[in-house]
């Protein structure tokens, strides 16, 4: 096994604060990761993202794949060199990608453009036509090729619900091309300076994640991902499978909830022992007008300590207040509700870009939050 570039500093409970080491930086846990999916979050530039509170981006293979193109960001240094964002980045295999994008073809046409094989998935690109072909090999080396700090396996992400037959079928090849992709990330190089994440499927079947988690962490990943929830499932399944899965994962190493979720979801998830999170919430609903804040700070983290507001609601329409007066983000430092409901009523993209930088603020200020409380009350600080 190699050596973990995770430490824990406080614990209270199952729920931790430590510090991960990446080649781009140390990354403070609990810790969430705003979406950069084709190297941008959208309507905010990276120093802006610091600003809020980032630490760490996610950024997402398939897309860049296709374009610019990996050979294309290897020349220039690297997404982070690229996009002008100097600190860790995470990306994903592409493989949810691949699938979503097949499955939303399928219900269009009839007919899926993915074909799942030992050797690994082929669809044809949403851009061109072009048929490609993405193997766990050639998901290592794009990420490579990006400059990843922590790259993810190619999995294959079952839909829910889904029969025992696909279920079974979907963690085999997950766990078979988990191995392909160590041996190939060890053979090219690639690590320790790029880590790499193994993944655990299993629906929201307790039986089939325990086997799971029992396959793929027998393989000498750096951290491990709870992967296969917040597809369609409601939402005390998803926590279950969550209360399930992550005490079966290494207690030195990163543990990953993939795409979860709201703030409650990832304060429940963090007294469950997970350290690190991605979602697109925040910043598509802040291009929809709907915004997260307090409520009761003294509440934090059990109760009502937070809202979400519809920014066209007309009772915003003369409300000349900010959206939450103890905030530090730009919108809530030079606005008011009544002018920003009348950006997002003009379509002024003005208005959304204000509200993606209050919703990033709140997530990052919540993740800040929790760390702080981990390491106030916790009982043990180990190394």
């Amino acid at each position: 096994m190699t050596p973990s570039p995770f430490s824990i500093i406080a614990q209270h409970g199952a729920a931790r604060a430590g510090l991960l080491t990446t080649a781009h930086g140390i990354v403070p846990t609990p810790c969430f990761m705003p979406i950069a999916t084709i190297g941008a979050v959208h309507h905010v530039a990276p120093e802006e993202l610091r600003a809020a509170g980032a630490v760490m981006v996610l950024a997402n293979t398939y897309h860049l794949a296709l374009r610019p193109g990996t050979p294309y960001l290897a020349e220039r240094g690297g997404l982070q060199e690229f996009m002008g964002w100097h600190g860790p980045l995470l990306t994903d295999s592409g493989g949810f990608q691949v699938f979503s994008l097949g499955a939303r073809t399928a219900s269009r046409r009839g007919a899926s453009l993915v074909t799942l094989t030992e050797e690994g998935v082929q669809f044809r690109s949403h851009l061109d036509g072009s048929v490609q072909l993405l193997t766990p090999e050639r998901a290592v080396e794009h990420q490579r090729n990006i400059g990843s700090d922590i790259a993810m396996v190619l999995d294959v992400c079952p839909p829910q619900p889904c029969s025992d037959l696909v279920l079974a079928e979907a963690m085999r090849l997950t766990t078979a091309w988990a191995s392909r992709a160590v041996l190939h990330a060890n053979h090219i190089g690639a690590r320790p300076r790029m880590q790499l994440f193994g993944i655990v499927q299993g629906g929201s079947n307790g039986d089939a994640r325990r086997a799971h988690a029992a396959a793929i962490t027998a393989l000498p990943f750096d951290g491990y991902a709870i992967g296969g929830v917040a597809v369609g499932e409601p939402t005390a399944a998803m926590r279950a499978t969550v209360e399930c899965t992550a005490p079966l994962l290494p207690t030195d190493r990163p543990r990953y909830l993939m795409g979860v979720g709201t703030p409650a979801d990832i304060v429940h998830a963090v007294s469950c022992g997970v350290d690190l999170f991605d979602c697109v919430l925040p910043t598509r609903d802040a291009r929809h007008g709907r915004v997260y804040r307090w409520t009761d700070r003294t509440a934090f983290p059990h109760g009502a300590w937070y809202e979400t507001i519809n920014i066209h609601n007309a009772a915003f329409r003369h409300l000349d207040a900010p959206i939450d007066a103890h905030c530090a983000c730009l919108a809530c430092r030079t606005t008011t509700l009544a002018y920003l409901r009348h950006l997002m009523a003009i379509r002024e993209p003005l208005g959304g870009r204000l509200l993606t930088l209050h919703n990033l603020t709140f997530y990052l200020g919540v993740l800040r939050l929790l760390r702080d409380r981990i390491t106030q009350v916790s009982g043990t600080v180990s190394s």
